[in-house]
């Protein structure tokens, strides 16, 4: 492209040519387009509630070796299936299969995985409607379902 209009009339030009440039701005067009809501599995939401499936153990990336503990859940709202990683010292112990939990963004960039554990994108925070980190701290007991 040449030059910017700048004569008197110039405004819409300047307009036109800066809503053209904007969808050259990755962040813009996501935005625009709705697509984090589309393409993610809570539906844009922070928090959301499922059921275990089953507790699986994933291989950290390089160079660690550890198998990081996470949990298959399906989640209420939409039946879509997702693994969530359970933070803390023996955390799985805590979740069972058919536990409810609620789980949330793992707070990697840009929405994506945190750290060595690829693919996953959420955590869990609550088992039976209580705190994960409560359980862990033994300030309260799992409920009985």
């Amino acid at each position: 492209m040449g030059k910017k209009p700048r004569g008197a009339n110039a405004g819409n030009k300047l307009l036109k040519r800066r809503a053209k440039a904007r969808w050259k701005d990755p962040y813009y067009a996501r935005k625009t387009l709705d697509l984090k809501r589309k393409s993610d599995p809570l539906g844009g939401a922070s928090q959301a509630k499922g059921m275990v499936l089953e507790k699986v153990q994933l291989e950290a990336k390089q160079p660690n070796s550890a198998m990081r503990k996470c949990v298959r859940v399906q989640l209420t709202k939409n039946g879509k299936q997702v693994t969530a990683f359970c933070p803390g010292d023996g955390a799985t112990k805590l979740i069972d299969e058919h536990d409810e939990v609620v789980i949330e963004c793992i707070g990697g960039n840009k929405g994506r995985s945190k750290g060595d554990i690829p693919g996953v994108r959420w955590q869990v925070i609550k088992v039976n409607d209580q705190s994960l980190k409560a359980l862990l701290g033994g300030k309260v007991e799992k409920a009985r379902r």
